[in-house]
C-alpha cells in the first residue's frame, strides 16, 4: 500500500519552489554567455517563443503526470503504464539525469560558496587584473579546497531536502527565491546605471534578423528546455506533491512567464556591465567567476556588490540542487520504502563520491589521462552527457508518451482538475502530440552532427 502524499502547504509555496528550482543557474549563468554567442536580440526572442510555445507545455505535462500518480519520476511511468518496463526506463533516465547533474552541480555550487568569502576577504586587493583573473584557475587546479566546497555545498543541499518538502525544500526556498529576485532587481538597477548600459540593452534587445539559423532556433530551445528543468524528473516529483485543487495549467504559466522575465532581468544586469568594459559578451564558467570578479574590483563598494552577486549565485544554485536531490530521494522512499533520513543521506553521499573526479578534473590527480582520451575533462564530459543526450531524449519520451500512449479522457481528468483553463486541454494536447515532439527531435538531430539548417533549406 503506498504511503499518503505529503502536499505542498500552499500554492504560492508550490510557485516559489518551482520557479527557484527552474531558474538556477540556467537562467543566471548559461542563459547570458549563450544569448551573447548567439548575436543577442533575435536569440532572446526565439528563446521566449520557445519557453511560450513548447516548453510551458512540456512543463504543464511532467506536472500533470506527477500528480495523476503521486509518485516519483519511476513509479509515475510504471503506475501510468501499468509497469511497461520501457517507460518506467524513462523515469529512470530522468532520476539518473538528476544525479549526474548534481554530482558537477555542486562543485560549480562550491565554488560559488569559495567565491563569497573571497569577497568578503577583498581577495582583489593588491592583484592586478591577471592575478583576478587567474584566481579561478588556482581555486579549480586546487583540489583540496575544490573538495572541500563541494562537500560544503552537498551537505548544504542535503540539510534543507531532509526535513521534508514542507519544513524543508518549501520553506527555504521561499526566502532563497525571494530573497534572488530582490538582489537582482538591486544588480540589474545598478547595471542600467554603467556608461555602456544603452550599448548593452541594444546588444541584449534588438534583433538582427541577418543571425536568424534553424541551429540557432533550435538551441533556444535547448536553452528553454534547461533553464525550465524539464527532463530530469524533477518537475513530475513536484508535481506528485501538489493537491487536486491546484491549478496545473494556470501555475504552468505563471512560473514560465516567470522564468522569461527573471532571464530577461538577468540580461539586463549582465550585458550594460560587459559592455560598458568592452569585453566579449560570451564565455561560460569565465563570465562569472574571471570576468565579473574584475569589474567587481573597479566598481565603487566592490566588496557589497561582488558578495551580493555571488550569494546570488550560490542561491540559484541550491534551490536547483535540493530539486536535483529531491528527484532521487522521491523515487527511493517510494520504490524502496526508505525512510527520507536514510534516503536523503544516502543520495546525498552518492552525489558527493561520484562527484569527487569531476572536483578533481582539473587539478589532475584522480582520471590524470582523462582528457587525452576524451578531449575534455571529467566535468565536461559528464555535463555534455547529460544535457546534450539524457535531458532530449528524456523529454521527447515524455511529451511522446503525454501525447499519443496516454489515455486521453485520464489526461484531461487530471489537466482540467482545478483550473478553469479546461477549454485549452485541446490546443496542449496539438502541442504536446506533434510540436513538442518534432521540435525536440531536432534537437536531438542538431546534437547527433545533423546539419539542421540543410533540412529547412
Amino acid at each position: 500500500m503506498q504511503k499518503a502524499r505529503e502536499h505542498w502547504s500552499s500554492h504560492l509555496g508550490f510557485i516559489l519552489v518551482a520557479a527557484g528550482s527552474a531558474i538556477g543557474l540556467g537562467v543566471l549563468w548559461k542563459f547570458p554567455y549563450v544569448t551573447g554567442e548567439n548575436g543577442g536580440g533575435l536569440f532572446v526572442l526565439a528563446y521566449i517563443a520557445c519557453t511560450l510555445l513548447i516548453g510551458i507545455p512540456v512543463f504543464i505535462g511532467e506536472l500533470v503526470i506527477g500528480r495523476n500518480a503521486q509518485r516519483g519520476a519511476v513509479g509515475s511511468f510504471a503506475h501510468l503504464s501499468h509497469n511497461n518496463t520501457f517507460w518506467k526506463s524513462v523515469g529512470w533516465l530522468g532520476v539518473l539525469a538528476s544525479f549526474l547533474i548534481m554530482s558537477y552541480y555542486s562543485v560549480l555550487g562550491g565554488w560559488g560558496m569559495n567565491y563569497i568569502l573571497m569577497s568578503l576577504s577583498h581577495f582583489w586587493q593588491g592583484k592586478s587584473i591577471p592575478e583576478i583573473r587567474d584566481a579561478f584557475d588556482v581555486l579549480a587546479s586546487s583540489g583540496d579546497i575544490t573538495l572541500f566546497w563541494h562537500f560544503a555545498f552537498t551537505a548544504l543541499t542535503v540539510a534543507v531536502v531532509l526535513p521534508g518538502i514542507r519544513h524543508g525544500i518549501e520553506f527555504w526556498s521561499r526566502f532563497m527565491t525571494s530573497g534572488l529576485f530582490i538582489i537582482l532587481v538591486a544588480l540589474m538597477i545598478y547595471s542600467l546605471t554603467l556608461p555602456g548600459a544603452a550599448e548593452g540593452i541594444k546588444f541584449f534587445l534588438y534583433p538582427d534578423f541577418s543571425k536568424l539559423t534553424a541551429s540557432g532556433i533550435l538551441q533556444a530551445l535547448g536553452l528553454s528546455f534547461f533553464t525550465l528543468s524539464l527532463g530530469q524528473g524533477v518537475m513530475i516529483t513536484y508535481g506528485s506533491y501538489m493537491r487536486p485543487h491546484d491549478d496545473i495549467p494556470r501555475t504552468g504559466l505563471i512560473i514560465g512567464s516567470s522564468i522569461i522575465l527573471i532571464s530577461l532581468m538577468v540580461g539586463l544586469m549582465t550585458f550594460p556591465i560587459i559592455f560598458s568594459f568592452n569585453l566579449p559578451p560570451q564565455g561560460g564558467p569565465g563570465l562569472v567567476f574571471k570576468t565579473l570578479p574584475v569589474l567587481f574590483s573597479q566598481l565603487p563598494g566592490s566588496l557589497l556588490i561582488s558578495t551580493t552577486f555571488f550569494v546570488l549565485f550560490v542561491f540559484t544554485a541550491l534551490t536547483s540542487a535540493i530539486a536535483l536531490v529531491e528527484v532521487v530521494v522521491a523515487n527511493f522512499i517510494d520504490l524502496f520504502g526508505w525512510t527520507r533520513k536514510k534516503a536523503a543521506l544516502i543520495v546525498g553521499s552518492a552525489c558527493f563520491i561520484f562527484g569527487i573526479p569531476s572536483a578533481l578534473s582539473i587539478s589532475g590527480p584522480l582520471f590524470a589521462n582523462w582528457s587525452q582520451i576524451y578531449g575534455k575533462t571529467f566535468f565536461k564530459t559528464i555535463d555534455d552527457l547529460v544535457t546534450d543526450w539524457f535531458l532530449p531524449v528524456c523529454g521527447f519520451l515524455t511529451a511522446l508518451y503525454i501525447g499519443w500512449f496516454w489515455e486521453k479522457e485520464k489526461a484531461y481528468e487530471e489537466y482540467a482538475s482545478g483550473t478553469r483553463l479546461g477549454f485549452l486541454f485541446k490546443p496542449w494536447m496539438f502541442f504536446m502530440k506533434w510540436i513538442a515532439p518534432t521540435a525536440i527531435f531536432l534537437i536531438i538531430l542538431s546534437k547527433s552532427g545533423v546539419n539542421v539548417d540543410a533540412l529547412f533549406k
